[in-house]
């Protein structure tokens, strides 16, 4: 193996641009110039906030080429099976800030996690380093779009806590990775910088289509289905089934919407086609296909998913009721494939529906949550937990896994900010356990596929990997934090196997940079971040 110390040593405090780095701030000089400086200004942090995430998987997946860890006051050393070591300051498996601002292989310092990961020289390294390049550039971009408009502010509607969310994957390194995407359209369609998008729409036979649920008729046009494309998915998808819509004679081409924290996901801009169709006079989100990888996805919509929404979203609806009112399920309305991953939407009800704005209630995704002052409230944060993991366990003993990230778990707030009940949205990754379902005597939903299984390792991986280690961590944001949490939240929690296996065994996550340099193997792989120190059963 070639010798490591010829690896790049920045001695100054500040790093060279990167390819990637340098290629957003050149297209930034030509699309929106007065972005540049506070784009430059948002490199340093955001390099040291992928690495630190880059740092937190060097320390704790089951990567291939690592022989061990050994750690040694406040400082962890990775050795290689090469011989190699890296050092760099003990990692906290929650922190998902800018802390870890340079690590050292075999002495030659490094502080851009794409560098160090094409200094290590293994399998797949190269091409996560691009990806690890992207995403930090990615990340700056998003940094400074959003002092651009002069921070975070103040958040009202839904869709305004959503864009509040600037970092992207709290542990993931490829956190704001968009392969595909140029500035432009970063600009022009990514959450954090607050655009308004336009959906086309493209017409299919209603016969050479599967709707299930109902289809608004603002969205038919006689025996042809509506469909809303997603416009970075029209521009760079070739071959989309049906026609483009183009409007005329008073018809609807396409509407106004805000894109949401999952991008693909959008509120529509009220005044369009679909106002009031949702029950209770409300409008749907529209989920939307759009063939790219973020992170480690795709992020098409498969006809597994349209095929079984209806029956998976009245299901989870009748399970949701027996949680005396502390749950509340956003139903999948309608939901539309071409026959293509590529073309395909789902019509859902809007989260807000669940919260009494006139009794001052507000609902709030919980990866929004981080920063505020109730996060950093140790009581709110204790109140959470309990709401949170009192409902999450209470379903898995039932038979559903949630995969209730922060993404997908929305929580509903009195008016001085009183964790009061949860709202749950996208059902399209949840797992369902019809020996637990018929345990508690409840019939299965007449379901095949990914979404069924037994297996108990997988259902609590699903929910504590996502809940746990995902949401609870990322709100803590230190294992010591997120230990006080779990205890206070534990005498509350009903001691059923799931709770006990929670709080008395280590604690799983997903294993996001392995599955990037692992990519033969499909699915999902885990890693442990062990049990948070000092947490009690009680």
């Amino acid at each position: 193996m070639p010798d490591r110390k010829d690896s790049a040593l920045y001695r100054s405090g500040h790093a060279p641009g990167s390819a990637a780095e340098d290629a957003v701030a050149a297209r930034l000089g030509d699309v929106r110039p007065a972005l540049g400086p506070a784009y430059a200004a948002a490199l340093p942090g955001a390099r040291a906030a992928v690495l630190t995430r880059l740092w937190r998987a060097l320390a704790h997946e089951p990567l291939p080429w690592v022989a061990r860890r050994s750690v040694s006051g406040d400082a962890m050393t990775v050795l290689l099976t090469d011989g190699a070591r890296l050092h760099g300051p003990l990692p906290d498996p929650y922190a998902h800030d800018d802390r870890v601002r340079e690590l050292y292989l075999d002495g030659a310092a490094h502080r851009r996690a794409a560098d160090l990961m094409a200094a290590l020289r293994v399998p797949h390294g190269p091409g996560f380093a691009a990806e690890l390049d992207g995403s930090t550039a990615s990340l700056a971009l998003s940094r400074a779009g959003q002092s651009a408009h002069g921070g975070t502010g103040r958040a009202v509607e839904v869709w305004e806590w959503e864009q509040r969310v600037v970092d992207g994957h709290p542990y993931h390194p490829n956190c704001r990775y968009r392969p595909g995407f140029s500035v432009a359209e970063e600009l022009a369609h990514a959450p954090e910088h607050r655009p308004v998008v336009t959906l086309g729409l493209r017409a299919v036979r209603a016969d050479a289509s599967l709707v299930t649920g109902a289809w608004p008729a603002a969205l038919r046009d006689g025996a042809r289905i509506l469909i809303p494309v997603h416009p970075w998915q029209a521009a760079h998808v070739p071959g989309l089934p049906g026609a483009a819509v183009t409007g005329g004679a008073g018809g609807v081409s396409g509407f106004p919407a805000h894109p949401l924290m999952a991008l693909r996901s959008l509120a529509p801009v009220a005044g369009g086609p679909l106002d009031g169709w949702a029950p209770g006079g409300t409008t749907p989100q529209v989920k939307t296909a759009l063939s790219t990888r973020l992170t480690s996805s795709v992020r098409d919509v498969s006809a597994y998913s349209i095929e079984t929404a209806q029956v998976v979203s009245a299901f989870a609806t009748s399970l949701a009721a027996r949680l005396d009112g502390r749950l509340h399920v956003t139903r999948t309305l309608g939901a539309v494939t071409a026959h293509s991953p590529d073309l395909a939407a789902v019509l859902r009800e809007p989260p807000e529906r669940y919260a009494d704005a006139g009794a001052g209630e507000r609902v709030v995704p919980v990866g929004a949550l981080g920063g505020t002052g109730w996060a950093r409230s140790p009581a709110w944060r204790a109140d959470f937990a309990r709401l949170a993991l009192s409902v999450c366990l209470r379903v898995l003993d039932l038979g559903v896994a949630l995969e209730a990230h922060g993404q997908n778990l929305l929580v509903v707030l009195s008016p001085t900010g009183e964790p009061l009940r949860l709202v749950y949205r996208d059902l399209a990754d949840i797992r369902i356990s019809p020996a637990r379902l018929a345990a508690h005597g409840i019939p299965a939903p007449p379901l095949a596929g990914r979404l069924v299984t037994d297996d108990e390792v997988l259902l609590r991986r699903k929910l504590f990997g996502s809940l746990v280690t995902g949401a609870l961590g990322a709100l803590a944001g230190s294992a010591g934090a997120l230990a006080e949490d779990l205890a206070a939240a534990a005498p509350a929690l009903e001691r059923t196997p799931d709770a006990l296996a929670l709080l008395g065994e280590p604690l799983p996550a997903k294993a996001l940079t392995l599955m990037r340099l692992d990519p033969g193997t499909p699915g999902d792989l885990w890693t442990t971040l062990g049990r948070p120190a000092g947490l009690a059963l009680r």
